[in-house]
C-alpha cells in the first residue's frame, strides 16, 4: 500500500504542503521532515567565485541539519578553489560539506547539473546575466533559491524572473535574494522610523555608491581559450555579464531608496561616461553615473555611482523629509535639513546585531523549515529593473520611462552559450570596445 504522508523530500522539493489542506497546513512546522526520518535540506551552489563561495558558507552555517552536495560554474578551477574556500570559512562545521567527485559540474550546463542533482535549494551566484536563466530552470524543477543580486543584466532578463517569481509562489516555493540590507537590524529599524513619520512626508532621496572600483580584469587573452572565456573570466567589465556597475553594486541603494518609498520610479534621466578607467582591458562599462529618479507622486532620488580612484567617496542613503532628514547607512535621524550632531534625534546602537549576510540566509531556511510564505524575488526584479532603468538612461542620453524600461526588448545576452560562440559585444581591431555614447546609443 502507498505511504499517504507527505515525506520531507516532497516537501522540500514541490512545497507539496498546499495540497494537503486547510487541517493539515495548521500543523506544519519542523516536524514536517520527520516523514522519512531525515530533515537535512541538501544545497546545490551554481556560481563558485567570492560572493557564491561565501554565500554557500552561510547558508551551512544555518541552524538544523543542511549539506554542500553538488556544485558547479563554468570553469573547473573555480569549483576546486571554492571548495576548499568553503571548508576553510566552516571550520568545525567542514562535515556539513558533502561534495562528491561525481558532483563537481563546470561548463555552460553546470546549473542544470546541480539542479538535477536531488538538492533541495540552489545558491545562483553566477554573473548576473545568467541569473534569470538559471531561476527559470530552478524553479521549474521544484527547488528554493537564494540568488544574488541583480537578478538580470537587461529588461527580457527582468520579464523572466517575474514570471519564475509567480510560478515560485505557485509552488510554494521559498525565494530569497540578496538585497541584504533588507535583513540588517539598522536598516529595518531606521526605515521603520522614516516610515512612521518621524522625518515627516519624504521629499527626495539621495543614494550613492561611489568608490574606486573593484578588481582588475583577471586574466590576459594569451591566458584563455579564446574572446567568450576572456570574457567570462573577466565578467565585471561586459554589460551582457554584468550589467555595469549601476545594476551590479548600485542596486543596494536604489533599492533602499524603493524601500522607503514603497514604490518604484516612474521616469529617469541621467548622464555619466568613462573617463578615467579608459584602457581597453576594462571592456564597455562606464565609470561613473548620475541619475535622477522621479517616482509617481513627485519625489526624486538623486543617484551617483563611480568607480574612481582618489575621489570623494560614500556608499550611503539619505532621506530628506519636511521637518527633519535620516542617514540611513548611518542608523540616524536629524530634525531639520543640517546632518549635525546637534539636531541628533535617533542613533542606531547595537554592537551586537547579527551579520545580514548570514541573517538573511537564517530567514530563507527559516521560512522552508517553518513552511512560511517567503519570496523576495519580484522586489528583487523591480530594483534591478531601477539600475537597468538608470543605464538605460544615462547611456542613451534620453529620459527613460518605467513602462518602456520594462518592455524593452532589447536582450543583452549572446544566441549561443558555448567556448566557441561569439559574445553580443567583440573587440574592434584595435582591441578596445565600442563604448555607448549618449545621444548616440538606443538603450530601451
Amino acid at each position: 500500500m502507498l505511504n499517504s504522508e507527505p515525506t520531507r523530500r516532497d516537501f522540500l522539493k514541490t512545497g507539496s504542503a498546499l495540497s494537503l489542506g486547510a487541517v493539515a497546513l495548521g500543523s506544519l512546522s519542523k516536524g514536517v521532515f520527520a516523514a522519512d526520518g531525515d530533515d537535512t535540506i541538501r544545497v546545490g551552489l551554481v556560481g563558485c567565485g567570492g560572493r557564491g563561495s561565501g554565500a554557500a558558507a552561510q547558508a551551512l552555517s544555518t541552524e538544523g541539519n543542511v549539506k554542500l552536495v553538488a556544485m558547479g560554474d563554468a570553469f573547473a578551477d573555480q569549483v576546486e578553489s571554492s571548495l576548499n574556500g568553503i571548508k576553510s570559512q566552516l571550520k568545525d562545521r567542514a562535515d556539513r560539506v558533502d561534495v562528491d567527485e561525481d558532483h563537481k559540474f563546470a561548463g555552460f550546463d553546470a546549473y542544470q547539473q546541480v539542479i538535477n542533482s536531488d538538492v533541495d535549494l540552489v545558491i545562483l551566484a553566477t554573473p548576473p546575466g545568467f541569473r534569470p536563466i538559471h531561476f527559470e530552470a530552478a524553479i521549474a524543477a521544484g527547488k528554493h533559491v537564494f540568488m544574488e543580486k541583480p537578478v538580470a543584466t537587461d529588461a527580457v532578463g527582468v520579464r523572466k524572473v517575474l514570471a519564475a517569481a509567480a510560478e515560485a509562489k505557485a509552488k510554494n516555493l521559498k525565494v530569497g535574494v540578496g538585497l541584504q540590507r533588507h535583513h540588517e537590524e539598522k536598516y529595518l529599524e531606521t526605515i521603520k522610523r522614516i516610515k512612521d513619520g518621524e522625518i515627516g512626508d519624504i521629499r527626495a532621496l539621495r543614494v550613492y555608491w561611489n568608490g574606486g572600483g573593484v578588481w582588475d580584469p583577471r586574466k590576459t587573452r594569451e591566458e584563455v581559450s579564446g574572446e567568450m572565456e576572456y570574457q567570462m573570466r573577466n565578467w565585471y567589465y561586459y554589460n551582457w555579464l554584468c550589467g555595469d556597475h549601476i545594476c551590479e553594486q548600485h542596486i543596494h541603494n536604489l533599492d533602499v531608496g524603493n524601500w522607503i518609498k514603497d514604490a518604484y520610479p516612474v521616469t529617469c534621466h541621467g548622464m555619466g561616461g568613462r573617463q578615467v578607467r579608459t584602457d581597453k582591458k576594462y571592456g564597455e562599462i562606464f565609470d561613473h553615473f548620475a541619475v535622477e529618479y522621479t517616482y509617481a507622486d513627485g519625489t526624486k532620488m538623486f543617484s551617483q555611482c563611480r568607480h574612481i580612484h582618489n575621489c570623494w567617496n560614500a556608499v550611503t542613503e539619505h532621506a530628506i523629509g519636511s521637518t527633519g532628514v535620516a542617514d540611513v547607512h548611518g542608523g540616524k535621524l536629524y530634525k531639520g535639513l543640517a546632518e549635525a550632531k546637534e539636531n541628533e534625534t535617533y542613533r542606531w546602537r547595537n554592537k551586537d546585531a547579527k551579520n545580514p549576510y548570514q541573517v538573511e540566509h537564517d530567514d530563507l531556511f527559516r521560512a522552508i523549515r517553518e513552511n512560511t510564505s517567503y519570496n523576495e524575488a519580484e522586489n528583487g526584479a523591480y530594483s534591478t529593473l531601477t539600475s537597468i532603468m538608470g543605464r538605460m538612461a544615462t547611456y542613451s542620453g534620453k529620459e527613460v520611462s518605467w513602462e518602456d524600461a520594462l518592455n524593452s526588448q532589447i536582450s543583452l545576452m549572446p544566441e549561443e552559450f558555448s567556448w566557441e560562440a561569439t559574445p553580443p559585444v567583440v573587440p574592434l581591431p584595435d582591441g578596445s570596445y565600442p563604448i555607448p555614447t549618449p545621444g548616440v546609443t538606443r538603450a530601451v
